[in-house]
């Protein structure tokens, strides 16, 4: 039994038999509903709360606007679900550059180790790859999803399918404060309880569901939103140079984003050249700051060290090596032995060099700012893709505003937030989903437990 789970002076699990086990419906009902937790949006968040929530001997109800369950679940990983990262605690808080430190409770309550025994409890057995990246075995995302799913049925959660919510349903209590008793829908029904989790998701990839609701409902609340921007994102570039490689991968590779000439972040590893630009791992970890730095207006620039295991000096006397053993070929193809074919000749142009000299007439001094070029390649960012485009959400209902322990509003009692509709936004590797899962598994304990 994991650290969220039922505490001394909580009901037994048999508590719950009074609920009944209801299978999902395809449309809220048209009369009151009343339930003592309300959780609306069934993604990882949504799901994990309304589970610890009844594991934890509450009645509750989950509803979810599209046809389905975990949709947006389905996608992740490509398809495979990449479920969390095994990375100890302050590094798992480092890769999620979002307000991670806000996520120092619900971490500690509910962990990476958690989710896995959670998942393998469910019947997902789980592995580890390159990275700290867990996966489920059958690396099928729809394993993950219909596990969740099973155990809502089997904790006689009602899960509600094609049903739109509309707003909060919001009262002064008996000393002064907000309270939230329900949720309103767009067939006129309600749905009452003595709390409300919302756990709609960001902004992005709205065909699952993500359309930024959550976002409404909070600033009708009176709480503030972080402006929503796109992260983990691929980036559009005005080179044209650059789009004429589309398709071409580099690995091993540093890139380095200067905002008005100012070094503003860099990673190192792989990444992919396409139509509009560059996307590919280390881009997507840059976009987050590159999308708020553009946001603030700076001229972006990024510089790619094609050779970063070498120092300049050492990249010279490699071009040294290559002039000499090819010092009767043409440059382009005396650079064949340190480049992809396709990069070579933006390399030389960004150098000034003519791709057909021959190469024993390149000068010291060209071949010094060939190698500059090397050690940063540079390309205007002239913009992102679009926030429909974007893995997650940067931005959110602001998390000064949350409880960081319980996950409750401070401005509105027995309204909770989960997941994305936060301001809590990760690098790629599990860490969204991880993030995720303890928020989701610290509102649905406490959603109870304040009660």
């Amino acid at each position: 039994m994991n650290r969220m789970d039922n505490m001394d002076n909580m009901d037994d699990m048999d508590s719950i038999d009074s609920v009944g086990s209801v299978d999902s419906i395809d449309s809220a009902d048209n009369v009151e509903n009343t339930y003592a937790v309300v959780v609306v949006g069934a993604g990882p968040a949504g799901m994990m709360a309304a589970i610890k929530a009844a594991e934890n001997g509450a009645a509750v109800t989950l509803l979810e606007k599209m046809p389905r369950a975990g949709k947006k679940m389905l996608i992740t990983g490509k398809g495979r679900c990449n479920i969390t990262n095994v990375a100890e605690k302050q590094e798992l808080i480092k890769n999620i550059p979002g307000n991670g430190k806000f996520l120092h409770s619900c971490l500690k309550a509910y962990d990476n180790e958690d989710v896995q025994l959670f998942f393998q409890g469910l019947g997902v057995p789980v592995k580890v790859e390159r990275g700290g990246r867990v996966f489920p075995v059958s690396d099928r995302a729809a394993d993950v999803v219909d596990a969740m799913v099973l155990r809502l049925h089997e904790l006689g959660i009602r899960l509600v399918t094609d049903a739109r919510v509309t707003g909060l349903l919001l009262e002064e209590g008996a000393e002064g404060e907000a309270c939230v008793k329900g949720v309103r829908m767009a067939d006129g029904s309600q749905y009452h309880g003595r709390a409300v989790i919302i756990a709609t998701g960001g902004a992005s990839y709205p065909g699952t569901g993500s359309t930024g609701d959550g976002y409404r409902w909070a600033e009708e609340a009176g709480h503030h939103v972080v402006k929503p921007l796109p992260a983990l994102v691929p980036l559009e570039v005005e080179d044209d140079w650059v789009k004429e490689l589309q398709g071409l991968a580099l690995r091993n590779v540093r890139a380095t984003l200067l905002a008005d000439g100012k070094k503003a972040g860099e990673m190192f590893g792989e990444m992919l050249f396409t139509h509009f630009g560059v996307s590919g791992p280390i881009i997507l970890s840059l976009s987050r700051q590159a999308a708020q730095l553009l946001e603030a207006g700076s001229f972006l620039e990024l510089e790619i060290d094609l050779k970063p295991a070498l120092s300049l000096e050492q990249l010279d006397a490699r071009l040294v090596r290559d002039f000499e053993k090819y010092q009767r070929k043409e440059i382009k193809n005396g650079m064949k032995d340190l480049l992809p074919g396709r990069l070579i000749e933006p390399v030389l142009d960004a150098a000034y060099l003519e791709p057909e000299r021959m190469v024993n007439t390149v000068t010291r001094e060209e071949r010094h700012r060939l190698a500059q070029v090397l050690k940063g390649l540079s390309m205007v960012i002239s913009g992102t893709r679009p926030i429909a485009e974007a893995i997650v959400t940067a931005g959110g209902v602001d998390v000064k505003e949350i409880n960081p322990k319980t996950m409750e509003s401070k401005l509105v009692k027995g309204l909770y937030f989960a997941g994305e509709v936060a301001d809590v936004d990760g690098y790629t590797g599990g860490f969204n989903l991880q993030a995720a899962f303890s928020m989701g598994a610290a509102a649905g304990c406490w959603s109870v437990w304040n009660s």
